[in-house]
């Protein structure tokens, strides 16, 4: 019984641990907030469907330091879908950050007034008609001679325009979600999708981005399109949204509390974010069971290894199929545009299909505990 409790617990505490790598990792104590944000202009939009999306501070946990991930125009993963920011909070005596995500309602954005139609609450650059996407030409910066599904609503704000990127905590936004806003990240949603994680690791690697270098004032502020750091349309920051010093004890964030303090970790900014199935963890094969049934245990035993066979086909035929569909493009020389549609296909059906083969491990467990003796009849 001790064995079988023991098998049990460590099977569960895998399966958690699998399905929560997708959304959390072992984080830092950042104490040290991060640089207001910066002035610049929006980018013209590239084409019809895309969306904005600000740009914020991440943070470089090998380099000890803030960095800057541009604002961008992202192709929306699907109709009808928005983006909800990330965002900076104070929780716990160190500074957290929030992944961003789509959905079909925008949800709690600390209160940041991240600018071009999110000024703290909602999102007032455009919205969804069908399926089209109609853009308002008073907050966001587009060519109507090329999109003409537009529309000019004034945008007025009676609150001070401030630029400071954290919510909660000293001198950050004081700003609680509403009911509607909690109730959006309970709807199904879609993390950052595979050209996001991209853009944000271009400009990881870039030093420049680094608020240590340029002081709040990024030389890459906003881009045309994810990834395009080089191209002519790129902007610069006209300004920083404050004074900002470096802290010379930057070290002093590298307190890790033995490794054991969980940190939503924005997957933008992490490059093993899963876009195909061979980009997954390799699938963990089934132990022996041991309930001391020997035929019990044998055909669990086969149980598991029938779905381990069939998963490892599924994620075969999945990645096949996605090749072929990579070798396609390539024949019918397809635009940035395209190949970022179908990446992000490739990114939902890679996530659905590690949940489908992680809910399936969990009903297979299930199923093969055996049942809990009734402890009103006397044993056997």
């Amino acid at each position: 019984m001790h064995i079988r409790f023991i098998r049990t617990l460590l099977f569960a505490l895998l399966m958690l641990c699998m399905s929560g790598a997708s959304f959390a990792q072992v984080g830092l104590f950042i104490t040290i907030a991060p640089p207001p944000l910066p002035v610049y202009e929006q980018p013209v939009c590239p084409g019809d469907g895309y969306i904005w999306t600000p740009g914020y501070w991440a943070y470089g946990d090998d380099f000890d330091d803030y960095y800057w991930v541009p604002g961008t125009w992202v192709l929306a993963p699907e109709v009808g879908f928005l983006w909800t920011p990330g965002y900076w909070g104070w929780s716990g005596g160190r500074f957290v950050f929030y992944e961003g995500y789509w959905g079909p309602q925008v949800g709690f954005y600390g209160g940041i007034n991240y600018g071009f139609g999110y000024f703290g609450e909602g999102y007032e650059g455009g919205r969804w008609d069908h399926d089209h996407f109609f853009y308002n030409r008073s907050v966001n910066n587009v060519n109507v001679t090329e999109i003409h599904n537009v529309y000019n609503t004034t945008v007025i704000h009676n609150t001070t325009v401030t630029r400071v990127s954290y919510n909660g905590g000293n001198g950050g936004i004081d700003r609680r979600p509403r009911p509607e806003e909690e109730a959006a990240a309970r709807e199904r949603h879609i993390a950052p999708v595979a050209v996001q994680a991209q853009h944000a690791q271009a400009a990881r690697a870039n030093p420049q981005q680094r608020a240590s270098a340029n002081l709040g004032k990024p030389e890459v502020a906003a881009t045309p399109r994810p990834g395009d750091f080089r191209d002519r349309a790129v902007v610069q920051a006209k300004a920083a949204g404050g004074p900002y010093t470096p802290p010379a004890n930057r070290g002093g964030n590298q307190l890790r509390n033995n490794g054991s303090v969980p940190r939503p970790e924005n997957n933008a900014t992490r490059p093993n974010t899963p876009v195909h199935p061979r980009d997954l963890p390799p699938p963990v094969r089934p132990s022996a069971s041991n309930t001391g049934n020997p035929k019990q245990d044998q055909k669990y035993q086969q149980q598991q290894e029938k779905v381990f066979a069939k998963q490892e086909q599924q994620r075969q035929k999945l990645q096949q199929q996605q090749e072929q569909e990579h070798q396609q493009l390539e024949k019918q020389n397809a635009d940035a545009a395209r190949k970022q549609q179908v990446e992000q296909q490739h990114q939902q059906q890679t996530q659905q299909l590690q949940q489908k083969h992680e809910q399936q491990q969990q009903k297979l467990q299930q199923r093969q505990q055996p049942p809990s003796r009734d402890r009103s009849k006397p044993p056997n």
